[in-house]
């Protein structure tokens, strides 16, 4: 049994689109195909810490979802923990389900742990993760958001600097807050957590390989089970023949995706 995941960096750079792939290829499961894609876009080409960029890339992101479906993907990852226009995602993505970071990572964390603290890069980040966090329904898991006061381009640039980062506010997260264990509230922050879990003794949930193996999971249930996505009450998508056809909505010839990398 094949199974077809995609993961979108939802940002218009290819940088680290092959890390993503070489880091997904060492944990899927045999029989797992991966594709990592970054989006065609010029104006938001490094990061989305900003919900106005979030907003000018929402669009592309729903036409690559789009895309992922007509190639009949089993699972579709939005690779930003903002987890961007998720539910919008969800309702064009025909049977293909769709995951995204953040949730994954609370969905991994209730089952370790009583109280998690999120470890982001700045403060900015803050409001929007802890509104994401009460809207999955795990507001009382949340013990504090602890910020390394580093942009999402600044993780990998001095991997040293950035591990002790994340170790001092880990460990006050621990004593300080409560958290019994972590997450690594960026898909960028990933190559640490085996370091932090070896020194401070908790979980800590990288976010880009919980979602990725989220995914994993429910392409395998959606196969053997046909467990897909609901698509009735709030879950219906447009009409397909009457509107997305025939008011031409996605123009399949003109996908915003690029780079792609296999895994």
């Amino acid at each position: 049994m094949t199974l077809r995941v995609r993961w979108i960096r939802t940002v218009g750079n290819d940088t680290y689109n092959e890390r993503f792939a070489r880091e997904f290829a060492e944990v899927k499961n045999p029989g797992t195909d991966v594709e990592v894609v970054s989006l065609r876009n010029a104006s938001v080409r490094h990061h989305v810490e900003y919900q106005s960029y979030e907003a000018l890339l929402g669009a592309d992101i729903v036409r690559v979802v789009r895309d992922a479906a007509v190639k009949k993907f089993d699972a579709v990852v939005l690779g930003c923990f903002y987890d961007p226009v998720l539910v919008e995602a969800r309702e064009i993505s025909g049977e293909t389900v769709v995951v995204a970071p953040c949730q994954a990572s609370f969905e991994v964390a209730a089952n370790l742990a009583q109280k998690v603290s999120v470890i982001v890069g700045r403060r900015k980040w803050v409001p929007r993760i802890e509104s994401r966090v009460r809207e999955y329904g795990y507001g009382h898991l949340l013990a504090s958001c602890r910020a390394l006061q580093l942009g999402v381009e600044d993780f990998q640039r001095d991997r040293e600097e950035t591990a002790r980062r994340m170790i001092e506010q880990g460990r006050r997260a621990i004593e300080e807050d409560g958290a019994e264990a972590l997450i690594l509230g960026c898909t960028l922050e990933f190559g640490f957590y085996r370091q932090l879990q070896d020194v401070l003794g908790v979980p800590v949930i990288d976010s880009a390989l919980a979602a990725f193996k989220r995914a994993e999971a429910l392409a395998d249930t959606r196969q053997r089970f046909g467990w897909k996505p609901s698509r009735v009450g709030g879950c219906e998508p447009p009409p397909e023949e009457e509107e997305l056809l025939a008011w031409k909505v996605f123009d399949p010839d003109d996908v915003p995706v690029a780079s792609p990398f296999h895994a």
